[in-house]
């Protein structure tokens, strides 16, 4: 009972000082010593940190310490990870030694002046302040870490803003430390403005620390600036706070109307410090011309020669001319990757905008995009994927609730806008643009008030030539895009000294001599061709044979041919380790084989053993073809002899490149997601690497299509953020990192058997954005990437002429085209919806039936689907449940979900198990189904999109009161 009192007791006392606690509390830092906090809830307090901000994360992690039931010794525990995460401050809280009333006033006080002078403070020189913090003991040594990291990869500012956040959290007396620190360091300016001496560094003046006391008010203080009178009018008027121990603001600081904004350092609102102008190139100024003047245009640059900064600056421009005319400014990034959302504000947005106005980033990982809405409202600059944009879009056409118009927004900035283009979410979202717009005309001739519509700004590297082999048709392509933009003008710009063209090289390889680990694996497809009566069209491990055996196979899924269609997917395996056998070691390319046959034959094996699935004679006979081969492949896998020369290329390469440079880093582009994970486990157990200092990992994609286990948003950004700061010097990865990754002391790429279009090509050279930089093809046996590099270089240069013919049309000639595409356009749009609107309007989901792609058995029909969050295709009748049977998803551990479910006939897998609120639910995946609409069988059917039917919302009470019923009918049973 003693114990229970004391808890309460503690409880009480963390509930009296929450909300100094929550300004106190470093989050991350206190999280790494509170181990009676769970791994799962303490990323979930890490996440709220990063959407929120530090005192959202400290709230939560507050009600994370008191939450019931308590461990033993919890309290002692929580204080002690104060001390120790550096927060001795709230420890003292803790430990009920609470600072005097008047000097806790003080305190916030001098809290109140650091947060109103910070605009000018961030100028000082961060790194040489932060030592003298630390070594006077108001930084620990991992806020030392955090602020130089911060200052060495987002500038001088971020740092010392990051500074700024942790010390007003030190410990009384610490702005006394502060002012001295400020004066040693000879920033004389900022330690008068902040309430030092003026004649401090005079020699012979008597130098006097000054106290906490004599910090408010001091005469000292009144002469350089009156920081008292600062501080009434600052709490006077507390509406344009903003919190440091949130960390950089978000805004500007929003200084009351009796402040007086002359004062050195101190800018007004709308225009931040001196410091924070935006200084552009001559080529810069010249593309940003049109867009200041209120048109629509692309910017069209090299990677690396600053688009996004001239955006910025149009930003800025175009936000500060708004605000003069008094009227609202509200600027939108859009950006086609997650990890884009946070570069672009953390490196350019937000380092330049967020003094002088609202900046907020939203991407679909983040908490914040479920309130989109009040986000746009609340803040004047918006970074955010264009999914989420598009969604709002439609939300509030449909009128379903708020959700966010065109005529919202005075500013939308289209990153990567080449893939402005029929299907791609950045085209939903113009050709909303182009039908108001059209809409606006007839409104005006009918004297009717038309809708605003924001500018449109567009920026790329390389707008393609989209296939082209004539130059009409790539002039076509680029004026289509200019178009789908509404583009008034492309906007190209000479580079002069400041253009950076990496060193290109291609490496041959020479052919194996002997390849019989490969003649094995070919031995055994032809096998399979004679047993199937197949005659394949293209040689084996060719692109072109992919395609043919993924087309025989779609084909004998709706036509029910099981034999046929067990075959080919059986072919597309051993094509798959043909390749991976000609791009990384035997052993992985055997791994890869062996892992998939044995998951085959679990798949003919159920966990209750209640039921038989089914083995065909096919399946059986291709089982037993793999069993008979496996131990040859297995040995001659191991036999460096014969490991194809591809591989031992990329190891001279990357040697040379880590020998030949003082400081060497670099990204490997391969072609799937396999062959990203393999490359980097053969780079980490190859101890010559090692020797020179070679660091790999690799980033893949994030969706869960493929059998290989995908990357999470959190796990990818860790993986880039450890490549900035050096920790990883060789990246791995599939295209997913191909656009937009802006890494400055990147100095080498290396495209491995990986080569697809122009604009992919020039994203990847513009990867390295070093000076020096080299780009390396390394060529790949059976994928033809030396061929395709010269078409790309051909079309690269028929791209540039297009651009410099429509560049030279008159702008009459250029905007009767631009009309021409933009009607077809729109037409085009009406008459895909209409057809939409039919098929909808048949409302025959009764007539749509699902067959197990592999044993052609019945599963369900359209009206059996219902909608989870707008994406997920569930199927929850009893019926269903009695045709499947469930099994751990080795592929998919921690993440989304842990189980999949699976043909109880033929053991083929249907979709996976999704938690939803506390219930499971079979979440179907169509590519695994044959589907057949009134009767006749769709033969492409690999996306849910391609199926035109609105499926209704899942009836969470339905379902769950039915679920209840069977566990209250179970619990009687017990009984």
């Amino acid at each position: 009972m003693a114990s229970d009192n004391e808890d309460v007791k503690y409880e009480r006392l963390i509930e009296v000082y929450r909300p100094r606690l929550r300004e106190l509390i470093v989050v991350d830092q206190v999280l790494d010593h509170m181990p009676l906090i769970e791994t799962d809830q303490k990323e979930q307090i890490r996440q709220k940190t990063r959407t929120d901000g530090n005192c959202a994360g400290a709230e939560h992690l507050i009600s994370a310490v008191i939450k019931k039931p308590h461990a033993p010794g919890w309290f002692r525990a929580f204080v002690d990870a104060l001390i120790h995460a550096g927060c001795e401050s709230a420890a003292e809280y803790m430990q009920v030694n609470p600072p005097e009333p008047e000097v806790e006033a003080e305190n916030d006080y001098c809290v109140k002046l650091i947060q109103l002078l910070s605009p000018s403070l961030v100028d000082m020189k961060t790194d040489v302040v932060c030592f003298q913090c630390f070594t006077r003991g108001l930084l620990t040594q991992e806020d030392g870490e955090i602020i130089n990291s911060a200052t060495r990869n987002q500038g001088n500012r971020n740092g010392a803003r990051e500074l700024l956040s942790y010390i007003v959290r030190g410990r009384q007396g610490w702005f006394s430390e502060f002012l001295e620190i400020l004066r040693e360091t000879e920033h004389q300016h900022l330690y008068e403005l902040t309430g030092g001496s003026p004649d401090s560094d005079k020699k012979g003046s008597e130098e006097k620390r000054p106290s906490v006391k004599d910090e408010i008010g001091a005469p000292a203080a009144a002469e350089s600036c009156d920081s008292r009178q600062y501080l009434i009018n600052f709490t006077e008027n507390p509406e344009g706070e903003t919190d440091l121990y949130e960390g950089p603001p978000t805004e500007s600081s929003q200084l009351p109307e009796s402040v007086n904004t002359s004062q050195p350092g101190l800018g007004a609102a709308s225009g931040g410090t001196e410091n924070d102008d935006i200084v552009l190139r001559p080529y810069q100024k010249d593309v940003a011309k049109p867009a200041l003047e209120g048109k629509n245009i692309i910017i069209c640059l090299p990677t690396g020669s600053g688009k996004t900064r001239v955006a910025v600056y149009i930003t800025k421009k175009h936000l500060d001319l708004r605000k003069a005319e008094g009227r609202s400014g509200k600027a939108v990034v859009l950006v086609n990757k997650v990890p884009l959302v946070e570069q672009h504000y953390s490196a350019e947005f937000g380092r330049f905008l967020k003094h002088a106005y609202k900046v907020e980033r939203v991407s679909g990982d983040c908490q914040l995009k479920i309130s989109f809405t009040e986000i746009v409202k609340k803040n004047d600059v918006i970074i955010c994927t264009a999914q989420i944009l598009e969604n709002f879009l439609e939300r509030s056409n449909k009128g379903e609730d708020e959700g966010v118009k065109l005529s919202d927004l005075s500013l939308i900035i289209i990153d990567e806008c080449h893939h402005t283009q029929k299907g791609e979410v950045y085209n939903h979202i113009m050709m909303r643009y182009l039908t108001q717009k059209h809409r606006n005309k007839r409104l005006k001739k009918e004297q009717k008030e038309p809708m605003p519509l924001p500018q449109i700004l567009g920026l790329t590297a390389s707008p393609g030539v989209g296939g082209a082999t004539k130059m009409e048709k790539a002039e076509d392509h680029i004026l289509r895009i200019c178009a789908n933009l509404d583009a008034s003008r492309i906007m190209t710009g000479d580079l002069g000294e400041h253009r950076k063209e990496a060193r290109k090289t291609i490496i041959h390889v020479e052919d194996r001599k002997k390849d019989p680990f490969g003649d094995v694996i070919k031995h055994i497809m032809n096998s399979i061709h004679a047993h199937a009566d197949l005659s394949p069209t293209s040689d084996l491990a060719s692109q072109n044979y992919e395609q043919w055996v993924v087309q025989k196979e779609r084909t004998a899924a709706t036509e029910e041919n099981l034999k046929v269609r067990v075959c080919c997917d059986h072919l597309r395996r051993y094509n798959e380790g043909l390749d991976l056998s000609n791009t990384i070691r035997m052993q992985d390319a055997f791994s890869f084989l062996n892992e998939w046959h044995e998951d085959e034959m679990k798949k003919k094996t159920t966990p209750d053993e209640e039921h038989v699935i089914k083995i065909t004679d096919t399946e059986r006979f291709l089982c037993n073809l793999f069993k008979e081969n496996k131990e040859e492949l297995q040995n001659l896998a191991v036999n460096a002899e014969y490991e194809n020369d591809s591989l031992s290329k990329l190891r001279t390469k990357i040697l040379q490149e880590f020998s030949s440079r003082k400081e060497a880093r670099g990204i490997i582009f391969t072609k799937t997601r396999r062959s990203a994970i393999a490359l980097s486990q053969w780079i980490q157990e190859n101890p010559k690497f090692a020797d020179v200092g070679v660091k790999a990992s690799h980033v893949i994609g994030g969706g869960d299509q493929s059998v290989v286990k995908p990357m999470t948003t959190a796990e990818s950004r860790d993986v880039l953020n450890k490549f900035r700061k050096g920790e990883v010097n060789v990246l791995i990865a599939t295209t997913v990192a191909e656009e937009g990754l802006d890494i400055a002391a990147c100095n080498f790429v290396i495209r491995y058997g990986l080569v697809t279009n122009e604009i992919a090509m020039i994203q990847a050279l513009g990867r390295g954005r070093a000076e020096d930089s080299s780009y390396t093809l390394v060529e790949v046996k059976n994928t033809g990437v030396v061929e395709k590099e010269c078409v790309n270089e051909y079309r690269i240069t028929m791209m540039d002429k297009a651009i410099a013919k429509i560049r030279a049309l008159n702008q009459a000639d250029y905007d009767k085209r631009i009309s021409e595409f933009q009607i077809q356009a729109i037409m085009e749009e009406k008459v895909r919806m209409t057809k939409k609107k039919q098929k909808h309007m048949q409302n025959m989901k009764g007539e749509v039936k699902f067959s197990c792609r592999s044993c052609s058995k019945h599963v369900c029909t359209g009206d059996d689907i219902q909608m989870i969050e707008g994406m997920h295709r569930v199927n929850v009748t009893p019926e269903f449940s009695q045709l499947f049977i469930q099994r751990e998803n080795p592929s998919l551990q921690d993440y989304k979900t842990l189980s999949y479910i699976a043909c109880k006939e033929c053991g083929q897998r249907w979709g996976s198990m999704m938690p939803h609120r506390g219930i499971d639910c079979p979440s179907l995946h169509v590519k695994n189904f044959v589907v057949t609409f009134n009767g006749k069988k769709i033969s492409k059917c690999t996306k849910w999109i391609d199926l035109n039917i609105n499926f209704p919302v899942f009836d969470y009470i339905e379902h769950a009161s039915r679920v209840a019923e069977s566990f209250d009918a179970e619990d009687e049973d017990t009984e």
